[in-house]
């Protein structure tokens, strides 16, 4: 067994197990966390945001049942049955799209939330990249709910390696075309590559998911970035980051990668405002996230319309994230019963 393997291994030896354990200890004492919940809410005058919050758990770590299940009994037929390679990826981009759609669909029914989608073109036309803001793990979900499920795109996603400690992203997310990175590598030339051939020979109905910021956007990090960059005497780049009070400056590298190896790809970018409400514990906590408008927006560029040297290309992602930063300053979401944006 290599060390890559073992190391799988080991590591799913905890999670699988410790994911089944936790399921069903949760559900065994619903009647305990729910009383101590609906006391918590009433006592806080919160919009019962324990209560919703403890759902949200059971619901989580049902899917994550669910989808281990799922992949261990497929695993099991295809020693049984013959499955072409070809239907193996549709049946797991398949279920990796449920899972996601289910998680997604049932924060925003927990939490109350309203959705409000913009779009300048048709999501179910691939092959593209799709470039989408970051600012909690809600809105990871999101290509899933608004594109996998309903339009069939099969996106290959480039995420980071700390995700693999959730079983059904690991287990699922390696048997689809997906690279999970190291952020801290001390060859980032690796994973770049790896990002490269993520996006090679995409179908037309096929995509590549990245984050180009790197990491979820929080006023914290911001800070670092710009303190980074200051240290680093990048003063080109700092003056553009600090420009931006919304968004992190993205990383160009993984970005320009999968442009490379998908000369046929259009980019999508995403642009969304409501999930900041989601974007710690603390926040969720106080109820930030309850009664959202979650204003999403879609902006196409065709592949003709982007630069063909590095360079040029890497002023359009950074024009293109000024565009986001720009879009978000002006949509800022707030709750649905207040109304309007800011």
């Amino acid at each position: 067994m290599s060390r890559y393997n073992t190391a799988t291994f080991r590591r799913r030896l905890i999670t699988v197990p410790g994911y089944i354990v936790a399921w069903a200890l949760w559900l065994a004492a619903t009647p305990l966390w729910l009383v101590m919940s609906i006391a918590v809410d009433l006592a806080r005058r919160s919009p019962w945001v324990a209560v919703r919050s403890g759902v949200l758990v059971a619901v989580y770590l049902s899917c994550e049942v669910v989808g281990i299940v799922a992949s261990g009994a497929l695993w099991l037929a295809r020693r049984v049955v013959t499955i072409s390679d070809e239907k193996w990826i549709d049946i797991h981009f398949g279920l990796e799209a449920w899972w996601g759609s289910t998680l997604f669909s049932s924060i925003v029914r927990l939490f109350d939330l309203r959705l409000e989608i913009e779009t300048d073109s048709d999501l179910g036309e691939g092959p593209y990249l799709l470039l989408l803001r970051h600012t909690s793990a809600a809105d990871t979900l999101l290509a899933s709910a608004l594109v996998s499920k309903p339009f069939g795109i099969q996106l290959r996603y480039v995420l980071k390696q700390e995700l693999l400690w959730d079983p059904c992203l690991d287990i699922v997310g390696h048997r689809v075309p997906n690279v999970f990175v190291d952020r801290f590598s001390s060859n980032p030339r690796d994973e770049i590559d790896s990002v490269r051939e993520l996006a090679r020979n995409l179908a037309p109905w096929g995509g590549a998911l990245i984050y180009p910021e790197g990491t979820r956007f929080s006023p914290a990090r911001r800070r670092q970035v710009l303190e980074r960059l200051k240290k680093h005497g990048d003063t080109k780049l700092l003056e553009y980051a600090s420009a931006l009070e919304l968004v992190l400056p993205p990383r160009v590298g993984g970005t320009l990668a999968l442009l490379d190896a998908a000369p046929a790809a259009d980019v999508i970018v995403c642009a969304h405002t409501g999930f900041e409400g989601a974007g710690s514990l603390a926040r969720i906590w106080r109820g930030d996230l309850v009664k959202r408008t979650i204003k999403i927006h879609f902006h196409r560029t065709r592949r003709h319309e982007i630069p063909e040297d590095e360079e040029t290309r890497a002023d359009w992602l950074l024009a293109e994230w000024q565009r986001v930063a720009t879009w978000v300053a002006a949509h800022r979401a707030v709750s649905w019963e207040q109304g309007g944006s800011g």
